[in-house]
């Protein structure tokens, strides 16, 4: 699968996703600091899931209508790095398909997935 992680990712998510083979983009690599906009258009560009903890993503996907191939938001406060990793890796290999073309929202115990309206 292909994503763009946000800086506010931890870096351990970023580092098992790139172990199990995804392409994963990493802002905090590319350049810390870029501007939501600019995270959302290289994910549309590379046509990569989004992948961040920073719920502005939502107003930009569903007010403004801002187009992308999809967002998973992480929302797994509290639990160390390696479980945050070891959960979101989970849930992208069981729901990845699920996961283009809607919004979806990672916490312990639960992922809700919300598709994009057409």
């Amino acid at each position: 699968m292909k994503l763009v992680a946000d800086e506010s990712v931890d870096r351990h998510i970023v580092e098992r996703l790139r172990k199990d083979g995804h392409r994963v983009w990493y802002v905090a690599e590319m350049d810390p600091g870029m501007s939501d906009q600019a995270v959302l258009s290289v994910a549309n560009d590379e046509q990569a899931v989004l992948l961040t903890a920073d719920k502005d993503f939502g107003e930009l996907v569903y007010r403004q209508r801002l187009i992308n191939p999809g967002v998973v938001l992480v929302r797994l406060a509290g639990l160390d790095p390696s479980t945050k990793a070891e959960l979101v890796a989970k849930a992208i290999d069981t729901h990845s398909a699920e996961f283009t073309q809607g919004f979806a929202v990672i916490s312990h115990g639960t992922i809700r997935i919300r598709r994009h309206e057409q």
